[in-house]
């Protein structure tokens, strides 16, 4: 089963659970599934120059390595989501080290250093103040509980969130290949 099979799957339940066309729950856009090592908000273009340095130097000391995606769950609960997510059970620690690595580097390019600790997941939907965000997360845990989905990391990508109408849009201004190979 595939990420975008288990998110149809639980539209469908949705939509036919409210007998409405479509769903409250914001759900990303399947073409644009990423794993966020670092959210940095509205940016000048002129910095994009100096970013892309930077995760250049970050991607050029790794190596690319698997990732293998299981479970799911919702931050902060399931039964308050504000996001529902896919779980990661490898490549955890890399994931964690490259967003060591690239808050060090942005914290020199004069980034706030993020305050959160780092917790790495695929983010699937927005529930936030959705009436049926806790159904959807208890669908989302039901139907990922036995799925195993693997793939190999092996680029850093600099994205631009475009937002309006719908989903948010995500169109990528920097790849730079893990371990610097091209």
């Amino acid at each position: 089963m595939t990420v975008a099979a288990i998110v149809d799957d639980i539209k469908a339940e949705l939509t036919q659970a409210a007998g409405a066309a479509r769903s409250e729950v914001r759900w990303v856009r399947m073409d644009g599934l990423h794993l966020t090592l670092r959210f940095l908000g509205a940016t000048p273009s002129e910095r994009v120059g100096e970013l892309a340095a930077a995760i250049d130097a970050v991607a050029a000391d790794a190596r690319p390595f698997e990732i293998r995606i299981a479970g799911a769950g919702a931050f902060p609960s399931p039964t308050r989501p504000r996001t529902l997510w896919l779980g990661i059970i490898a490549g955890k620690n890399e994931l964690k080290a490259l967003a060591a690595a690239l808050d060090a580097h942005l914290e020199a390019l004069g980034w706030q250093p993020e305050e959160r600790s780092f917790r790495s997941h695929l983010t699937l939907a927005r529930a936030d103040g959705r009436r049926e965000g806790p159904a959807a997360a208890r669908l989302l845990i039901d139907r990922a509980a036995d799925v195993e989905l693997a793939f190999r990391a092996d680029n850093l990508v600099l994205f631009e969130s475009v937002t309006g109408s719908g989903p948010a849009r995500y169109e990528p201004l920097h790849v730079a290949p893990l371990g610097g190979a091209v």
